[in-house]
């Protein structure tokens, strides 16, 4: 076709002792083509081994007709018909004179038995099948065979012809077993499993409810290819090594992703170029990691950990234009409370984090029982100018085994007894992290023996003066702590709510120097 190649070891040549001839099963070099001038013709037909052809024409960006059928498996066992069919051909429509077949049988396949257990069969397809009907199966393929009956009943032992290179397990012969009996013929819900009752975990939910979840929060699902541009390896992951595709589909999709947050910044950059003004996207897929511990299995390969993630992303307004909200733009707590939602009934704890994507000063990690599942935050801002967004869109990933780890629903008690009510709002330092100052009230309730009364304890208002006052000072601010107590078995006596408050002004003035707002 014109075009010049580099070939190296993996790629399979036919040439003669002056220079190459032809890529191997793909396609014909310029030396050898055929024009009118040509007078002598040598002819050749060969069985190339799939595996030595697989992904080479993709490779030089070809698509053959040789390599789409050697790819798959062609008969090894015919090509000398081959050369005949092809020889009388040339002699019926140009004429001339024949030479003799020089035939050279090396490594050729070697077709191992492969066996069908009838019973087997009748699990699989959930249908009863009688050994004639078996039999009627393979002598219609023309698949020859040996029928035995031994400790696992009936057994049809079928040696797979040359020309059949997809007959290699016992399932391949189920399949052409359900083929010729008529897919048709079997019923849709076997009698065997309509009064099957499968045992499910119900502690953990589906993948599928969790997008549901997602979908639920205003976010639209994208699919993503797994295969990203380095650049947005280092710029999202800060990873300079990441795992590279040995034939990549398009050269700037060269590498495997190890966070989805690339291809959901590219899929706002997409909608925003045709004048969407607020986007909501999620994707829920598997990232690539390098990890020496993880050993080949069924669903894994040696030395790369593959976890399933769930990543979103919101720009623009935080609600779509209405006349009952102002409209303002989405911002970390926006997205901060879906994830909260997300992994309801837990409670999700959020420390501050260094993320290579991430705004510094407005990014958290997500930690489930102690442990990190995730980060939400806002975008890097040197990534808006690199990827040309006018505004901060809020992001965040998560495990996905996290989010599907829900637990069952415990039973408690409903009061009968009226709830108390404390509002208790304090002055600290402004790099004081608000979530230090709930664990230090709760486990100082804890400690008095009144944790079992709390029913919630929450933030409710925080204010940062913009200039220095009398009450409040530059560096500080001021937080609004409200605090619900109730007992089941009598209304809560004044001392005792009395007694929380105190406790709780103790340990923020002894952790965190507090002081109460005046």
């Amino acid at each position: 076709n014109g075009n010049t190649v580099e070939v190296d070891e993996q790629v399979g040549v036919i040439s003669d002792d002056k220079e190459i001839e032809s890529l191997a099963g793909i396609m014909g070099g310029d030396s050898t083509a055929v024009s009118l001038d040509t007078t002598n013709i040598y002819l050749e037909a060969a069985f190339w081994w799939p595996n030595a052809i697989q992904g080479r024409a993709r490779r030089y960006n070809f698509s053959t007709d040789a390599a789409h059928r050697f790819e798959r498996g062609v008969d090894y066992a015919t090509t000398v018909e081959h050369i005949e069919r092809i020889s009388a051909l040339i002699l019926q429509i140009c004429g001339g004179q024949a030479g003799p077949v020089d035939d050279q049988i090396v490594n050729l396949p070697q077709r191992q038995p492969v066996k069908l257990r009838v019973a087997r069969a009748e699990r699989v397809l959930g249908i009863e099948l009688s050994s004639a009907e078996i039999t009627d199966v393979f002598q219609r393929l023309q698949l020859p065979f040996t029928r035995t009956v031994g400790a696992d009943g009936e057994v049809f032992e079928v040696t797979p012809p040359s020309y059949r290179f997809d007959l290699e397990i016992e399932e391949d012969l189920i399949e052409e077993v359900a083929r010729i009996y008529g897919f048709e013929r079997i019923p849709a819900r076997p009698p065997v499993a309509e009064s099957e009752m499968r045992p499910t975990n119900e502690g953990r939910r589906s993948q599928h409810v969790v997008r549901h979840a997602l979908a639920a929060r205003d976010f639209n699902e994208v699919i993503n290819f797994a295969f990203v541009e380095e650049k947005w390896e280092r710029d999202f992951a800060a990873n300079d090594n990441p795992i590279r595709l040995l034939n990549p589909i398009a050269s700037q999709l060269a590498v495997m992703r190890s966070t989805l947050l690339g291809g959901l910044v590219d899929k706002v950059r997409y909608n925003l170029n045709r004048k969407a003004s607020r986007v909501r996207l999620f994707e829920v897929g598997r990232v690539f990691h390098r990890d020496a511990n993880v050993a080949d299995g069924g669903l894994t390969v040696a030395g790369y950990h593959q976890p399933m993630m769930a990543a979103g992303i919101a720009y623009g307004p935080a609600f779509e234009e209405q006349w009952g909200v102002a409209t303002r733009p989405v911002d970390f707590f926006d997205i901060k409370g879906d994830v909260e939602s997300l992994f309801h009934p837990r409670t999700p704890r959020f420390e501050p984090v260094a993320h290579p994507a991430l705004h510094p000063g407005r990014a958290a990690r997500v930690i489930v029982d102690g442990k990190p599942v995730g980060v939400v935050g806002e975008l890097h801002p040197r990534w808006l100018q690199e990827y040309e967004l006018t505004n901060a869109p809020v992001v965040f990933e998560l495990e996905l085994d996290a989010l599907r780890d829900v637990g069952l629903p415990a039973y408690s008690e409903i009061s009968k007894f009226p709830a108390a009510v404390r509002d208790l709002a304090v002055v600290v330092k402004q790099q004081v992290r608000v979530q230090d100052m709930l664990d230090a009230m709760r486990a100082a309730l804890d400690n008095a023996g009144l944790g079992h009364f709390v029913q919630s304890l929450a933030l409710f208002d925080e204010f940062r003066p913009k200039a220095a006052s009398a009450a409040i000072g530059v560096d500080e601010k001021s937080l609004a702590f409200r605090l619900t107590l109730q007992d089941t078995g009598a209304t809560l006596q004044d001392e005792t709510v009395d007694s929380a408050v105190r406790c709780m002004i103790d340990a923020l003035t002894a952790g965190f120097e507090a002081r109460l707002r005046g």
